[in-house]
Parts: C-alpha cells; structure tokens; sequence
C-alpha cells in the first residue's frame, strides 16, 4: 500500500503506543459515560412512546447515517479525523441536551437525528485513527486487534460505570437528571481529542479528486470478494450489535422488570464488550477456533430470546451474544482495514457502517411493529434470522482462508 512502509521506522516499545493513544483513550471513555443509556427506555415510555415509535425513532436516526457515513468518511481521510471526530462529539451533545428537555415523542425523535449524526461521523473514524497510529509507532498491523480491542473494552467499561451510575442517579433523582448530568462529562471528550497526535500515513499519498476518492473507496469494497465477504460480516455484526442495544431493554419492560435491574443489566451487556474486547487479542490468535465458536454462539443466543419467557435466561442470553459480536467485530476490522490503503481507510470503513444501517432502518421499524402487535419474542426471530445469516458468513470466513488480503 503506497505510503505505508514509511512506518517502518518504528519503536518496539509499546508504551510509546499506549502514551500516543491515551487521549484517545479518555475522549472514548468519556463518551461512554452516558448516564441516560440504562433507562432511556423507561424514560420513553413515561413520555409518550410505544415499541412502535421506539422503532420509528430508532429508524429515523439511522436514517440520518446513510447520508452522511460516506462523505463525512472521505471527509476525514481528506481533511481531518480527529477534527471530525470533536464535530461528532457536539452532535452527541446536542442530541443529549435536546433528549433531556424532551416531553413528547416527536421532540425527542429530533434530538435522536442528532445522534446519527454523532453515529455518522465517529463510525470508522475511531477504527483509522487506531490502525494508523499503530503502523507509525510499531509498524506490525497485528497488533491493531489488541489496541482496538483495547479501544473497545475502555468504551465498554464506560458504559458500565455509566449503567450503574446512571441506574443509581436516575432512581435518586429522576430519568430526566441523567441526560443533563451527562453532559459535562460529553464536553471533556472535545478537551481530551486536544491533546491527541493524529497520525499522518492517510497523507503520505497524492490528492485526488472528490470524484476518484469516491471511487477508490467503492472500489476498494467490490473489487475482492474476500473484502466484499469481510464488509457484510462488519455490516451485519453492526447491525445486530445495535439491535441488541436498542431493542434488548424491551425485554426488561415486557416482564415488568423492577427499575433496580435496568443499569446491572446494562453494566452486564456492555461488560461483556470489555471482555471480548481486553481478550481479543490472545483470543484471535487461534482466530479460526473462535470464529467457530462465534458462528455456533451467536444464533444460539439470539433463538434464546425468541423463546424463554425467564429474565435470567433472557440477560444471559444478550450477554453473550454481546461477546460474540466484539471478539467477531475486531476480527473483521483486522482483516478489512489490511485489505486497503490509509488514504481511503476512513472512506472504506464509513461505506461498510453505512451498509449497516440502511440494514438496520427496515430492521427496526419491523422489530418495533411485531413487538407491538406479536409480543418481544417474536421480535426474537427477527434477531435469530439475522444472526443465522452472520453466523453463516462467520462460518464460511473460519473455513476459508481469513488472512486473504486483497491491495
């Protein structure tokens, strides 16, 4: 790949990694410390919404990606990723703020639009940052899967802290509160991107045109079918991953779940994406067997929810389809952003999240319509259906040969 043997000259010493990546680090931690997360599905419902509207709202901010995933990807290979990423971190803000003050369904469905727009301009960005940083610093692609298992387990225990807390201050306050007191913590993310050294590999090449970056990204995607085969399992993996964050509480308010049990559950989920994210990288290096395991793992899970009426059974069941995923997850970002050039890393990855959620935008309006009309657990089967096809694709990857990479 033209211009990357520049990062040849590398320091073995991984601290000099772990000392680059740190404000990294603490912008995605503090964008995980989202305090609302664990009971925004009871606070929906105290202000006018149904599992219908939660899916039309669900569908309307992934609606909002697809239009800007792409562009604001090319964007950020062509101008700046972590100048892109602080303009994600406003629109989480704003969308935060607005779901706060939010009393009825349609306010809040606009404030959910500005989350998409966060969605959109983080979604790959985070990935490219990580992988170019560790071919400057130490110039071995292999070890992206455990700094970006890293990246994830500290957004994952972001997530925990922020369930429980949030759990904790919602039942001492009110679910409203939790939305205003996340908003400092969103703020010292842009502060932390500050500190950040953006590594410059995705400028080593010659500009081209809007038109032919554009191209080279599309193409970069369909050219190989090894690439094309790696981009629908990350499409899917997101797809589902987001079901399960989206639509998993559901089954919470379906059995009368007491409000105690909202943020546990949520630290539980999201634990497990710490998990698979610090074990990654020792777990990948038998990538075959565990690719395996995932394929076998994921549909078992989610035909578990589709059948067992037990809350026990039902959290278990989330939490380790939520393992599965990470582990599958970081594989697949491995293999994808080998397969293609820094200049259009950003691009490449913002095309495959955008497959993603023009997936998931018919995904959740037709979950939201079953769970109201036919219950949760036939919504169910909608997440098993797909997690057959993941695991199908997951399955064809273990028993191929996953380190084809095409340039």
């Amino acid at each position: 790949m033209k211009g990357e043997p520049m990062a040849a000259l590398v320091l073995p010493d991984e601290s000099v990694l772990g000392r680059r990546l740190l404000p990294l680090f603490i912008a995605i931690s503090l964008q995980g410390l989202l305090l609302w997360v664990p009971i925004e599905k009871l606070f929906l419902t105290e202000i006018g919404f149904t599992p219908i509207s939660i899916g039309v709202m669900a569908a309307a901010y992934s609606a909002v990606v697809p239009l800007l995933e792409v562009p604001s990807g090319v964007l950020a290979d062509r101008w700046s990723r972590t100048g892109l990423l602080m303009l994600s971190v406003v629109a989480l803000f704003a969308g935060t703020a607005i779901g706060g003050l939010s009393h009825g369904v349609a306010t809040y469905i606009g404030g959910a639009t500005l989350l998409g727009v966060y969605f959109a301009l983080s979604s790959g960005t985070v990935e490219s940052m990580v992988y170019d940083a560790v071919m400057e610093e130490s110039g071995r692609s292999d070890l992206f899967q455990k700094w970006l298992g890293r990246v994830r387990a500290a957004e994952s225990i972001a997530l925990v802290i922020s369930a429980l807390g949030g759990g904790l201050l919602a039942a001492h306050t009110s679910p409203r509160f939790t939305y205003f007191a996340t908003l400092p913590l969103v703020a010292g993310s842009v502060i932390a991107l500050t500190f950040f050294r953006e590594p410059q590999l995705h400028k080593a090449t010659e500009r081209v045109s809007i038109r032919e970056h554009l191209r080279l990204a599309l193409t970069a995607i369909t050219h190989s079918r090894h690439v094309a085969h790696v981009a629908l399992i990350s499409a899917l993996i997101t797809m589902l991953a987001s079901a399960i964050y989206e639509f998993g509480p559901l089954w919470l308010v379906a059995m009368d779940a007491p409000m105690t049990l909202y943020g546990p559950y949520s630290a539980a989920v999201f634990g497990m994406v710490a998990v698979g994210g610090l074990s990654a990288g020792w777990l990948l290096r038998g990538a075959r067997l565990i690719l395996l395991a995932v394929a076998t793992l994921a549909p078992a899970a989610a035909v578990t929810l589709a059948l067992t009426n037990n809350l026990t059974v039902v959290v278990m069941a989330q939490v380790a389809l939520a393992l599965a995923l990470v582990v599958a997850e970081v594989r697949a970002g491995q293999l994808l952003h080998d397969a293609v050039a820094s200049h259009i890393r950003t691009g490449v990855a913002s095309g495959v999240s955008t497959l993603s959620w023009l997936l998931f935008v018919p995904l959740a309006i037709g979950f939201g319509w079953t769970a109201r009309h036919l219950g949760i657990h036939a919504g169910g089967w909608i997440l098993t259906g797909i997690a057959v096809a993941l695991g199908t694709l997951v399955l064809a990857l273990a028993l191929g040969n996953d380190r084809e990479v095409a340039h």
